[in-house]
């Protein structure tokens, strides 16, 4: 099996499914299957990103399993279904078979409203950095109705730059610097655990009345169109003036995913970025 050289100190069914169905076959596979002791584990899925090696993805499958978590997606895996998946999930069929295919990591994080990308090293997209006890506590503490994935890159190549920007945070497991290597399953098991502990020791008492009656979180989704409203926005009202919007929008993202903004605010800005695009049409009008 291979090892993966970037999930070391950490790189985080049978048909392409669309948005829809990945959102309603990952929540309703699962549910009902969680024990009591994590029962916030229904609404965490763990993300296989371009997984190689069947082996790994049923390894996978067994880690999840035996930490009460059962919901897996894999994005544009090389192959699957196959017999090294299911043999090396030891018991853990049900979350292959459970399992939900999907083309791209936009289509597997759609409806999750906290999306943390585990990776080994640092790369060229500047994100918060969670120890796996960290991040463990963040999804134990997110709002009742957030989805949250938990995502991994390819065994060799980890996680690409543009799949890093659609995570809010990074996850680095400390291991030695001198021989980092885990395998992807290895990976996998660890944030298991450490999200098994945090379900466990939290608090079951109920959310206060004003928490429930809060505004959900805003979904990915969401803030993929969030994104590419003030993107044209900025250029509606000439932001940039000759500087890089690439790098303007690297940031502008890092600030608004660091915000965790919830649905409501997310229409209030874009209201404003409507009103903005509106007045930017009207001084162009009475410019000619």
């Amino acid at each position: 099996m291979d090892h993966d050289e970037t999930t070391g100190s950490l790189e985080c069914g049978r048909s392409v499914v669309d948005n829809e169905r990945v959102e309603k076959s990952t929540t309703t596979n699962s549910r009902s299957g969680i024990d009591g002791a994590s029962a916030a584990a229904s609404s965490i899925r763990f993300v296989l990103v371009r997984p190689s090696h069947p082996g790994n993805i049923g390894a996978a499958a067994r880690a999840i399993r035996t930490m009460g978590l059962r919901r897996l997606v894999l994005v544009a895996p090389h192959q699957f279904p196959h017999a090294e998946a299911t043999a090396l999930a030891v018991g853990a069929s049900d979350v292959l078979e459970n399992a939900t295919v999907v083309q791209s990591l936009v289509d597997a994080i759609a409806d999750c409203t906290l999306v943390l990308g585990c990776t080994a090293r640092r790369r060229g997209v500047a994100l918060q950095e969670l120890a796996p006890r960290e991040a463990a506590e963040q999804v134990c503490s997110a709002h009742a109705s957030s989805e949250v994935a938990i995502v991994f890159g390819n065994e060799r190549t980890g996680l690409e730059n543009d799949e890093l920007k659609l995570c809010h945070a990074a996850v680095h497991i400390p291991s030695d610097p001198e021989f980092p290597s885990l395998n992807l399953a290895q990976a996998v098991q660890v944030l298991a655990y450490e999200l098994r502990l945090a379900a466990l020791a939290t608090d079951p008492a109920p959310q206060s009345a004003a928490l429930e009656s809060a505004d959900p979180p805003a979904s990915a989704e969401q803030m993929e169109h969030f994104f590419a409203h003030l993107a044209h926005t900025l250029d509606d009202i000439d932001f940039h003036k000759g500087r890089s919007p690439r790098t303007i929008m690297q940031r502008v993202r890092r600030l608004f995913l660091r915000a965790r903004m919830d649905q409501r605010e997310v229409r209030i800005l874009r209201g404003i970025f409507d009103d903005a695009q509106r007045m930017a049409r009207l001084a162009r009008k009475s410019e000619t």
